[in-house]
């Protein structure tokens, strides 16, 4: 068996080199291409009955991957738009081997005619501005934990930012005024793609910011968890979720919803669109490349579209009067 017959050494090379060095990808999509092979490796080898050190790039076949797919939504319960980020990484896996082998270009033709599924596009949970209030105001602030907490809530709303993104927020990345009220504060979010943006800050953030992150060096994160260490992605999320189920009670709207720091994102930019800025700010607010995922926003939002269908309502339309009914005309006739 030649070394290029062996998927491991592909394997290898695809997530070391092409991503990292060629591609020079985001940790994101780094981990989301890892994770579709850590699933589908051990699969193949299953099937096939070899170990995982002893398989070949042939064992990776089509009939297998439309298997794997498959295996994904019926026992795993991933949702179609997971199962076509998975067949994108073995796809972006059978190009490169192709690349690199050409006597393995028909078996990557056979694996990229495999088709993505359409699925429907549902419109995304967003929070009214009451929901968000009663979130923003279940910390506690007379506790050191629950002012972390208000202020990287009030942080996601203010900036949209992502729960990965507000997470890797350094203290140099904040441009704080001395007089917040006056001058202009930012934030710099490093992106998807390591794409860098620039967020303007809210007075009352940058007060909460300034208070927390007196006395720390640039290169730290903003945000720490409990113990004083980064807080993750994951943290956040259970932040998040915690604090949903502390004011549903109060706002039971939002037992209907499930709410995420996305959630938030969406908030941001349905509430940004409300409050009439133009859809290439938010576009820009958000980070997204292209105008278009910003406009699922001005879909979802029911509010904004009854207000634009106000304005094209016709006047309502009056029922004639009977001609013994018209003043002027009857004032007419009397006077002949």
């Amino acid at each position: 068996m030649t070394d290029s017959s062996r998927l491991g050494p592909w394997v290898r090379r695809f997530l070391l080199e092409h991503l990292i060095k060629e591609r020079n990808l985001s940790r994101g999509t780094q981990r989301s291409y890892r994770d579709t092979l850590t699933l589908l490796i051990p699969f193949v080898a299953r099937k096939a009955h070899k170990r995982i050190d002893e398989l070949e790039v042939f064992h990776l076949s089509a009939d297998l991957v439309r298997m794997f797919l498959l295996d994904l939504e019926e026992s795993r319960g991933c949702a179609i738009s997971t199962r076509n980020q998975r067949l994108a990484a073995i796809h972006s896996l059978a190009r490169f081997v192709a690349l690199h082998s050409p006597e393995h270009i028909a078996w990557c033709e056979e694996i990229c005619v495999i088709p993505f599924k359409k699925c429907t596009q549902t419109p995304g949970v967003y929070l009214e501005k009451a929901e968000i209030d009663a979130l923003l105001a279940a910390p506690n602030l007379k506790s050191a934990q629950g002012q972390r907490d208000h202020l990287l809530l009030l942080f996601l709303y203010n900036t949209g930012a992502r729960a990965d993104e507000a997470a890797q927020v350094l203290v140099g990345d904040l441009n704080l005024a001395h007089v917040p009220s006056r001058d202009l504060s930012w934030v710099k979010i490093r992106g998807k793609g390591n794409k860098l943006r620039h967020c303007p800050l809210w007075p009352q953030t940058v007060n909460e910011l300034a208070a927390t992150i007196k006395e720390r060096v640039p290169a730290e994160r903003v945000f720490l968890n409990r113990y004083g260490r980064p807080i993750t992605r994951f943290g956040i999320y259970d932040l998040v979720t915690r604090y949903v189920q502390r004011v549903v009670c109060e706002m039971p709207s939002l037992a209907t919803k499930e709410v995420s720091p996305h959630t938030i994102r969406r908030s941001t930019a349905t509430h940004l669109l409300r409050g009439g800025a133009d859809i290439n700010t938010v576009r820009d607010w958000l980070g997204h490349v292209s105008v278009d995922t910003t406009n699922i926003y001005a879909r979802v939002d029911l509010e904004t579209k009854a207000k634009a269908i106000a304005h094209c309502e016709p006047e309502p339309t009056k029922a004639a009067k009977h001609w013994s009914e018209d003043k002027g005309l009857m004032t007419f006739l009397r006077s002949l």
